[in-house]
């Protein structure tokens, strides 16, 4: 953890609670740079949501990113009562509940599950993970992203300067390491990207660093935020395969009984299969 003096979550979550009550009470106070941000992150999860679906938002703040992708039933969860309370003046036809990424208890499943720039921000990030499973269907899809590490000593600056919100400490989390812990948790990564370049509301420059710029060496590297797909890891098939051994049989009668002989036997059941091709020599007593 970045903060040792916090022993337990609860004291953790409690800090945390009031921190972001604080900024909701404050009216969200957003900068231009922090609205640039957010349009392109809309834009980008609107390219991989599908309106129509079934989404949950977890660490939803206001609710606007989930009420962008416009969801057949919409769900979001923050721990915040404070940002739960506006989410729900804001957009009354989803559903604003207030809970801890550690203890969801929602029974029921979604087709989307939403972690926009959470991960770096909970207790213990593999166990809110563990909590998506019973949320889960096959083939649903988890979209967390997470600000680069790249940018941790720009954000402190910009925070000290008042052109961004006050962080308390972070986990600053690499892509691989969240990977691993989405593996850890029973998830497997299917997608992985880097977005947002551009923090300034300039058209042409926006949409050419953040849609064309972003996605090649080297500028990728300095993308603000990393954005993983995961889905569910198959469970491990309890069935055993049969297998088929295709065996070419030209004149080979003296051959025949000795494959047989020296073939295992495999999986669940094992069969021969001889292509005979007009051989002259095969006898038929072994296909009798």
């Amino acid at each position: 953890m970045t903060n040792t003096r916090i022993s337990t979550r609860s004291e953790y979550n409690q800090v945390r609670q009031d921190h972001w009550d604080g900024i909701a009470r404050a009216n969200f106070f957003e900068t231009f740079f922090s609205r640039e941000y957010h349009h392109r992150l809309k834009e980008i999860y609107r390219l991989l949501v599908s309106p129509g679906l079934t989404v949950l938002e977890i660490g939803c703040a206001r609710g606007d990113l989930l009420a962008a992708l416009a969801p057949a039933d919409g769900v979001g969860v923050d721990f915040s009562a404070e940002m739960v309370t506006i989410a729900r003046e804001r957009h009354p036809g989803l559903t604003f509940l207030q809970a801890d990424a550690h203890q969801l208890d929602l029974d029921r499943q979604f087709d989307i599950i939403i972690l926009s720039d959470l991960v770096n921000d909970v207790w213990d990030v593999q166990a809110s993970f563990e909590q998506l499973h019973p949320l889960c269907k096959p083939d649903t899809r988890i979209i967390l992203n997470f600000h680069s590490r790249v940018y941790q000593p720009f954000l402190a600056l910009a925070a000290k300067l008042g052109l961004a919100k006050n962080l308390l400490p972070q986990n600053w989390l690499t892509p691989e390491d969240t990977e691993n812990l989405l593996h850890l948790a029973g998830f497997e990564i299917i997608r992985r990207q880097r977005e947002i370049l551009f923090t300034l509301p300039i058209p042409l420059l926006r949409d050419l660093f953040n849609k064309v710029l972003v996605k090649v060496w080297p500028f990728n590297l300095l993308a603000w935020t990393n954005l993983l797909i995961a889905r569910p890891q198959p469970a491990a098939s309890t069935e055993q395969p049969s297998v088929s051994v295709i065996i070419p049989a030209r004149n080979e009668a003296g051959n025949i009984e000795a494959a047989f002989q020296r073939t295992p036997h495999m999986g669940s059941h094992t069969e021969l299969i001889f292509v005979e091709g007009h051989s002259t020599l095969v006898s038929a007593n072994w296909f009798g």
